[in-house]
């Protein structure tokens, strides 16, 4: 997957702490902290720290994180506990939740029952919730714009999003649900338009819409004027309007957070590397579409990794997508063929590209071919008698 979690923290107004008063009625965990801040000492809320307590929350853990939340004056830990409770959430879970988001306890119980309303649009269950908020607990008590929220799931499904893949959105990516619901309908239509400019089938347009945002929510945090400006770069480099579009379609949409000027330097550094013409750079580009979103840093150590394994030049312009692993990777796939007597630098370098999966297949056959017989011992020979 390309998907990357984005995760949500908030500015620590713990700096420093000054002492440890001894309390004890509660032991070391319950200890009273007081804390410098830029305007004043503050003392932590002792109730929150009690209640917390009691729920068997790792306070240790939450001062060393996010020791501010345990400042606030006004916070709602029963209240937050109680919600998951309903939710089918056991005290463990309880726990875990509020100690890898402690900002939980000082969102309003009104919001927090909205936000599990969202969230129920697109959960088959309550038991799935819970599960959701476990994994991605931030996204979850990231109560604001629930408005926008709202909008955006409904409009979602009324695209045909499924709701599994909305759910996703929500956990992953919900960046996109604080946008303006007229924002990523825009957003929707200018994808679409330059679907259809490119050449795109109208037949089509729907199911490769769906597929293209199940892959890329974020797409919808671009602006008109960034894919405006993307698509007329490659135009003025002599893509092909179908060529643009399956850069588009390969790239899940990436294309367009893409700038211009790194992609040019890409582009430029690749020719020179492999002393090619500028169609032959074209053909190695929809080939290999990573030489555009690696920057030149990237290629650089990459080929010359490639290079130090006795790999040439023509043999990496044959197959481009090597360009896609690491240095790490690359020395390590090789070193396995190497223990089977098999020379890269001789043979073909698709036997170490593709994925960790496609790769061990590949070595497996190649195993599989060193150990085989000349003969099967075990065929009847038919002999005259």
């Amino acid at each position: 997957m390309l998907w990357k979690l984005l995760m949500r923290s908030q500015p620590c107004r713990l700096c420093s702490f000054r002492k440890m008063q001894s309390a004890p009625k509660y032991g070391p965990f319950l200890a009273s902290f007081t804390y410098t801040t830029d305007s004043q000492s503050k003392k932590e809320n002792k109730k929150t720290v009690e209640k917390l307590f009691k729920l068997s929350v790792d306070i240790r853990k939450i001062r060393r994180l996010k020791g501010w939340v345990l400042l606030e004056d006004e916070t709602y830990v029963e209240e937050i506990a109680n919600i998951l409770r309903q939710l089918g959430a056991n005290e463990t879970a309880v726990a875990s939740i509020l100690e890898r988001c402690p900002e939980a306890i000082i969102c309003s119980p009104t919001a927090v029952n909205t936000q599990r309303e969202l969230w129920q649009l697109v959960c088959k269950n309550e038991e799935e919730l819970v599960k959701l908020i476990e994994q991605f607990p931030e996204s979850f008590f990231t109560v604001k714009d629930q408005e926008n929220w709202k909008l955006n799931i409904q409009f979602f499904q009324e695209l045909g999003l499924k709701n599994v893949v909305i759910s996703r959105f929500l956990t992953t990516a919900s960046n996109i649900f604080h946008n303006p619901i007229e924002k990523n309908k825009q957003m929707i239509k200018i994808i679409q338009e330059s679907y259809l400019n490119l050449g795109g089938s109208k037949a089509n347009m729907k199911v490769w819409l769906l597929k293209l945002l199940s892959q890329n929510p974020f797409i919808l945090l671009n602006s008109s004027a960034a894919i405006k400006e993307t698509l007329e770069f490659f135009q003025e480099q002599g893509f092909a309007n179908f060529e643009i579009l399956q850069l588009l379609s390969k790239l899940k949409g990436f294309l367009f957070q893409l700038c211009p000027r790194s992609i040019q330097n890409s582009m430029t550094f690749s020719k020179n590397a492999f002393k090619c013409t500028d169609h032959d750079l074209k053909q190695l580009v929809l080939k290999c579409p990573a030489l555009l979103y690696y920057s030149v840093s990237v290629l650089e150590e990459r080929i010359q990794g490639l290079l130090k394994e006795g790999i040439s030049i023509a043999q990496i312009r044959e197959t481009p997508m090597v360009l896609e692993l690491t240095p790490q990777i690359v020395q390590y796939r090789i070193r396995k063929l190497n223990s089977l007597g098999y020379a890269i630098k001789n043979g073909h370098l698709a036997n170490i590209n593709g994925t960790k999966k496609e790769f061990e297949a590949n070595f497996g056959k190649i195993q599989a071919k060193k150990r085989r017989p000349l003969f099967n011992p075990v065929a009847p020979l038919n002999v005259e008698e």
